[in-house]
């Protein structure tokens, strides 16, 4: 029922009331449009409700209603129906577009501006459509579809939206090269410099003349005095070289199940020594039962970048293994 006007000292009936409670409440049964459709004065404090399966308008004039009128507006048809400012201003933060089985308040401020409240905000409608979607934001909402498989979202402010599905940034430790130890040295060169760490991994060695050390000289660098190495041993005492980081037990020449691990930090820095640290752990005879183990840290007292490490035995060929170089970051 449209609004009404009463006097004073009136007796509103049964129907007045309800009427007044179903407007209060924004119910009452609706006046159903099939078609383009002008608001009229009598529309305030109704229910307009579009049916149609093709787009529509309802036009907003001026002089109709008066400040603190409202008129609820319903759309159950297909079609989209638009509120549309005619002689009056229409204001929203949202679309004045309206989907099916959306709806939404017009509220005059004025006799001639009114504000529509979207119930759904059809201008912030959810955009995401796939499984995975994620929300954006450019001008507007938007939709960030879902990426392939193991990428990452990676912020990027030459998108649109800022942000980009891609493959994750290396991290972690990268496997730089894998090297089979043979003869008498093995050099791993070109050694990237743009990670923070190496990362070494020595394994299954097995020299050609029993009890062998192994032995490692950055950049091939043989220069006496330049290496110092601290152990703590079980099993077998060890004897050190001040040629090179000897890495103390050796193994047996019969056994290839030794392993050595150790790390370098910063090695490529040009301005202060080097670090190194590991362990050792190596069978130190052909029963197998018995073995050694060290841990050592080290320096290197040389300020140039880490680019290539020289390997060998302490005497003889390597006959077996593989070094395993990480890059960590």
């Amino acid at each position: 029922m449209a609004k009404q006007t009463f006097t004073t000292g009136q007796v509103l009936t049964a129907a007045q009331m309800t009427s007044l409670q179903q407007t209060a409440m924004g119910g009452g049964s609706p006046s159903t449009k099939t078609a383009s459709y002008v608001l009229t004065a009598a529309d305030a404090g109704t229910v307009i409700q579009m049916n149609s399966a093709s787009a529509t308008t309802i036009t907003v004039n001026t002089s109709l209603f008066a400040a603190g009128d409202s008129v609820q507006i319903q759309n159950i048809g297909a079609g989209v129906m638009t509120i549309t400012a005619g002689t009056a201003t229409v204001n929203s933060a949202g679309s004045l577009g309206v989907t099916q089985y959306d709806g939404g308040f017009l509220y005059f401020s004025s006799t001639s501006s009114a504000i529509w409240f979207d119930f759904t905000q059809a201008g912030t409608t959810l955009p995401l459509t796939t499984k995975g979607d994620l929300f954006g934001y450019d001008t507007g909402n938007a939709r960030i579809p879902v990426g392939a498989d193991a990428t990452v979202l990676t912020a990027d402010s030459t998108q649109a939206l800022g942000v980009k599905w891609a493959a994750p940034a290396s991290g972690g430790m990268t496997l730089i090269s894998t090297t089979t130890l043979t003869g008498a040295s093995i050099t791993l060169s070109s050694i990237p410099q743009t990670y923070n760490n190496l990362y070494f991994v020595i394994r299954n060695y097995k020299p050609a003349t029993d009890d062998s050390r192994i032995f490692l000289r950055p950049n091939s660098d043989s220069g006496a005095s330049r290496y110092k190495i601290n152990t703590t041993t079980v099993a077998d005492p060890v004897t050190f070289d001040s040629a090179q980081w000897d890495l103390g037990v050796g193994n047996d020449n019969s056994v290839a199940n030794a392993l050595t691990t150790f790390t370098i930090p910063d090695y490529f820095n040009t301005v202060t020594w080097k670090n190194i640290f590991g362990y050792v752990t190596t069978t130190d005879n052909t029963t197998t039962t018995s073995f050694a183990y060290m841990n050592f840290t080290g320096s290197y007292n040389q300020t140039a970048a880490i680019s290539s490490m020289l390997i060998l035995p302490n005497s003889g060929n390597f006959t077996s293994g593989e070094v395993l170089l990480y890059g960590v970051k």
